[in-house]
């Protein structure tokens, strides 16, 4: 594999505890049951407008007030976040490889390079693909422009995520797909595609 793409919310930057802690939070002002950890993982997806359907009642708040109540929250507690245990080794292992790092996220470009920089991360990556808005619908499109754009093989090419959206992306674009478990999916949903637990796992992988 010459090409990497990976996924960082939830795969690079530690914050599913965050985004579930956030969601109760909106539930309860919304006078809406709470959740468990366990269920956010299970009812988890892309178009994020799809996860919010199952919580919330759109006809009370629509999906786009709750995306940008959400972000407004998200954005200045994300930088006090973690990144995984492993993530950065592993990247500047492949970079020495000779492997090409790129970020694919359905982040808004702007706060994606302020948590990049923030993290002091963004020189890692050749590239770094973020979306136009805060909405997380799909970063289909965004790859595709760029894989056409520099004449990659997609068989050349590989995608690190941790959502079943992160293989519909994959399958999308040819690439293949290792998925992380201890993001924002249950590692039951992602079992029956290729896996790994721990990031040291990549290594030999690829």
């Amino acid at each position: 594999m010459k090409y990497i793409f990976w996924d960082f919310n939830g795969t690079i930057l530690d914050d599913a505890r965050l985004c579930f802690d956030i969601l109760n939070e909106m539930l309860k002002e919304e006078k809406r049951p709470s959740v468990t950890f366990e269920e956010y993982l299970m009812i988890f997806t892309f178009p994020v407008e799809d996860y919010y359907a199952k919580v919330y009642d759109f006809s009370q708040t629509s999906f786009k007030i709750l995306a940008h109540r959400f972000i407004e929250r998200y954005q200045p507690r994300s930088l006090d976040l973690s990144l995984h245990q492993g993530a950065i080794e592993t990247i500047k292992h492949f970079e020495k490889e000779g492997k090409i790092n790129i970020l694919l996220s359905a982040s808004e470009e702007k706060n994606l390079l302020e948590q990049l920089k923030h993290f002091k991360i963004d020189h890692l990556f050749t590239h770094i693909l973020g979306t136009s808005n805060v909405y997380a619908k799909s970063k289909v499109e965004v790859a595709k422009q760029f894989i056409k754009e520099h004449n990659i093989n997609p068989k050349e090419g590989i995608m690190i995520g941790d959502t079943l959206h992160d293989v519909e992306v994959a399958k999308t674009l040819g690439l293949d797909i290792i998925l992380f478990t201890k993001g924002h999916q249950h590692p039951n949903r992602l079992r029956k595609y290729k896996n790994i637990d721990t990031f040291s796992e990549l290594i030999g992988k690829i």
